[in-house]
């Protein structure tokens, strides 16, 4: 049996495109504010920055992921990056927990993405920032995801309704 510091999130999600195309929405600037963020700062490259800034206009440090890193890439089928806490769980914000996605073809014009979160500590703010991500992953970023493939990007002045993505 595993040990609670085994855990993970697993996520998964359909979406009407080729593989290239999901995989652009998660590596380039116009396909991570279609979906993820009103804004990114990413350098497609290992080690480089997956900064996704959900409050960019805020104050260094606050705004998003900042100083998230790519730790592995494999175009169009992979993508591996560094995450970490919400702003409000300062025990471990500073602190990174790993993301690896995976971008499976279905069809010509359908394809799965399997996303993946570990390296979750225990106790404390751990248990919070967990549950936290559970949510965000399956209740808005990966449905977000099918809306920007089944209805259009986001419109980060009205984004859509989580309670409207499930």
């Amino acid at each position: 049996m595993a040990g609670r510091g085994d855990r993970m999130i697993r996520g998964e999600v359909v979406v009407t495109a080729e593989a290239e195309a999901v995989w652009e929405a998660w590596t380039t600037p116009g396909g991570i504010t279609s979906f993820f963020a009103p804004a990114c700062n990413v350098e497609l490259e290992v080690d480089g920055r997956y900064e996704i800034l959900f409050a960019p206009h805020a104050q260094p440090g606050s705004r998003g992921s900042e100083d998230a890193r790519i730790l592995a890439l494999q175009p169009p089928t992979m993508l591996s990056f560094t995450w970490n806490a919400p702003l409000h769980l300062r025990e471990v914000r500073h602190q990174r927990t790993h993301v690896v996605v995976h971008f499976h073809p279905l069809s010509d014009d359908r394809t799965k993405v399997t996303l993946v979160h570990d390296g979750w500590g225990e106790g404390g703010e751990w248990e919070e920032a967990y549950e936290y991500f559970v949510r965000a992953w399956n209740e808005v970023v990966l449905p977000r995801l099918w809306y920007r493939s089944s209805i259009g990007p986001v419109d980060w002045e009205n984004p859509p309704d989580t309670d409207d993505l499930n």
